[in-house]
């Protein structure tokens, strides 16, 4: 192999595996299982399987225990929402379930005798999602039939309606549709014109979708972190483009189509899955959702 081949296939490796943030995720959900003491919001170590960090991973700076509790806390609360909810409507005979921005969601791994009753949709960048299916075999998980993984290439305006329809999505038929993390890194246009498609859904669906208060709204305690985030953020190439305060958030989904919409706070979540904790452990604010119906 030359050295241009070589650089080359470096480049190609590096654009295949997910992103910092996606693999921070994962991290934060395994140090929840390992630090702090049960009962766990959440059960999931498999994303830090498929990562497969290096021994020295818990001594990442942004592994830090004791500094990362409030932000590993908030993550956690958002994933048991969801999955609480994706439960919740399968049981009420919904059969599709869309992940928008998937990264390394392992709902299909960790609940397979939900998500086997479903047709599981994760859509992502071609890249990642390729990594994330060589890794799925390498660890004998697979890609089972009803777990459809849709790469869209949305830098190139890829159409991931139209990807979605083709991996076997039936707009006709209800679904869940989750997107967290990601309205932060798009403009406000973008997510308008998402929430427009969405609410052309088929009636029975719902929509979750989390949402970064600005920085006013957050408690003063977590004003500094979101602050010192920002320039790490856009010196990673993912800078923060668009927060949002919740009536602003609600008028959106309503203009966009959506007439059944409310507001789910992170203090909520707070009181839902942190309220009889002896450890101290609470999630940090400035992460909202979003949930509307059609």
């Amino acid at each position: 192999m030359t050295d241009e081949q070589h650089e080359a296939h470096e480049a190609h490796e590096a654009h295949e595996e997910p992103d910092s943030t996606a693999v921070r995720v994962a991290l934060w959900r395994a140090l929840h299982v390992r630090v702090d003491p049960p009962p766990h919001v959440l059960e999931d170590e498999i994303g830090l399987r498929l990562v497969g960090p290096d021994d020295g991973w818990r001594r990442r700076p942004d592994m830090d225990p004791a500094a990362t509790s409030a932000f590993r806390a908030a993550i956690v609360a958002r994933a048991r929402f969801i999955e609480d909810l994706v439960v919740e409507q399968a049981g009420r005979g919904v059969a599709q379930y869309v992940v928008l921005g998937a990264g390394l969601d392992t709902f299909a791994q960790r609940r397979p005798e939900i998500a086997a009753r479903l047709r599981v949709f994760e859509v992502d960048q071609p890249g990642p999602q390729a990594w994330k299916r060589r890794r799925l075999n390498e660890l004998g998980y697979g890609v089972p039939d009803w777990l459809r993984l849709v790469p869209v290439d949305f830098e190139a305006s890829g159409d991931w309606w139209k990807q979605l329809s083709a991996a076997g999505f039936d707009p006709g038929r209800p679904a869940v549709v989750v997107s967290t993390g990601v309205t932060v890194y798009l403009t406000k246009d973008a997510t308008a014109a998402t929430l427009r498609r969405l609410a052309g859904l088929a009636p029975g669906s719902t929509l979750a979708m989390t949402f970064m208060l600005p920085t006013e709204l957050l408690d003063a305690a977590d004003r500094p972190a979101l602050e010192a985030t920002k320039p790490r953020a856009r010196a990673a190439g993912t800078p923060f483009i668009s927060f949002y305060t919740p009536p602003e958030m609600l008028a959106l989904a309503r203009d966009a189509g959506f007439e059944d919409v409310r507001h789910v706070s992170g203090s909520v979540l707070a009181e839902r899955y942190f309220a009889d904790r002896t450890d101290g452990l609470r999630p940090s604010s400035g992460e909202d959702l979003l949930v509307a119906s059609t």
